[in-house]
């Protein structure tokens, strides 16, 4: 395994987290990103729907601390059922 990155760490990176446009799945997103990261501003998230209103794409930023952080916040997000994918 390769442990070289192009990242510099700590450093701010968006995660863009798609599903359907519910309150329960706004929740649902910030709390996966929260168990890696702890608590987060309001102002690292943001949301914008789809244009027929069905879908949300919720990009959180978060201060990583290291690749394994992020790539456990991946493994997360895209184990739960409710998120249609990440990037």
């Amino acid at each position: 395994m390769n442990d070289e990155t192009l990242l510099e760490f700590p450093c701010n990176f968006p995660i863009k987290i798609m599903g359907r446009d519910t309150p329960e799945f706004h929740v649902t997103a910030r709390e996966l990103v929260e168990k890696h990261t702890g608590p987060l501003d309001d102002s690292a998230i943001q949301s914008a729907v789809s244009r027929k209103g069905s879908f949300v794409s919720i990009t959180v930023t978060v201060t990583a601390q290291s690749q394994q952080q992020l790539d456990d916040i991946y493994r997360e997000v895209t184990d739960n059922e409710d998120v249609l994918t990440a990037l």
